[in-house]
């Protein structure tokens, strides 16, 4: 239980509190429990979407949902994107572009990367609402986020620290084998208990099994990426991979709809 709280405390902004010792490897080990952080988000986000649709037009409910989505997560992960993207965009050596990413102000890349990514998140919302059935939509609200935490456990797994230092490392060195198995247990438990609300969907094996893949092959290259840019992984480069994965997995949802 422990884990699982020091998940919600480090990726939300739920006022939790953790009694008793914790050490890196506690909070390394709660990598683990990152789907059931994503999985409370996208439960939010349905609940949220179903309220606001009796309010308000679809498309505002999509933007409010875009709200909703950073304000649980206190935009800590759009800070790490915006962060990261301001590295990549530096010709800097590899210990200034570690630089940019602590350095607090955000640059023209890192905004155009926070606008780029919250506005197709909103477009793809959009598709899936209005021209795709409506359980598609509801299951990719849920399943979005908990896809996005899966991909930052994967990343963790497979990346090095870039640092010596920060937060970051002690998710990237202490994200083990148990915790990925764990994670994934949990992506395809949340998955499945998502596509059998409707056990006719044509598919609905599909509608996991290929984000899975997808963002998977994502995070591997991603690890490779940073590796080669800033020599690893750090706290605001796996907030960039959970962003990012956000815009794929209802790309993904699209096109799953479109070709099976």
């Amino acid at each position: 239980m422990k884990k699982i709280l020091l998940a919600f405390q480090f990726l939300t902004i739920v006022p939790v509190k953790v009694e008793g010792e914790i050490s890196e490897r506690d909070i390394g080990r709660a990598s683990a429990f990152f789907p059931i952080v994503g999985a409370f988000q996208g439960l939010l986000l349905v609940v949220a979407s179903i309220v606001f649709t009796r309010l308000f037009p679809h498309e505002l409910t999509n933007g409010l949902l875009m709200l909703v989505l950073i304000l649980t997560n206190g935009g800590l992960h759009l800070d790490g994107l915006s962060d990261t993207f301001d590295a990549i965009a530096s010709r800097a050596d590899r210990n200034k572009k570690l630089s940019i990413m602590k350095d607090s102000t955000a640059g023209p890349f890192g905004v155009i990367a926070i606008v780029l990514c919250i506005l197709l998140k909103y477009l793809t919302l959009n598709v899936l609402f209005f021209n795709l059935p409506l359980v598609t939509y509801y299951l990719s609200l849920f399943l979005m986020p908990v896809f996005s935490k899966w991909a930052m456990v994967s990343s963790a797994f497979h990346g090095g620290s870039a640092r010596q230092d920060g937060l970051g490392r002690i998710f990237i060195e202490n994200t083990r084998g148990q915790e990925l198995r764990m994670a994934g247990f949990l992506l395809v438990l949340f998955s499945l208990m998502a596509v059998l609300i409707n056990v006719k969907m044509a598919g609905s094996l599909y509608h996991f099994l290929i984000p899975m893949l997808t963002l998977y092959i994502f995070s591997r290259l991603s690890v490779g990426f940073f590796k080669k840019r800033f020599g690893g992984l750090t706290g605001d480069t796996l907030g960039a991979v959970s962003e990012v994965s956000e815009v794929i997995f209802p790309l993904v949802m699209i096109c799953i709809q479109k070709f099976i």
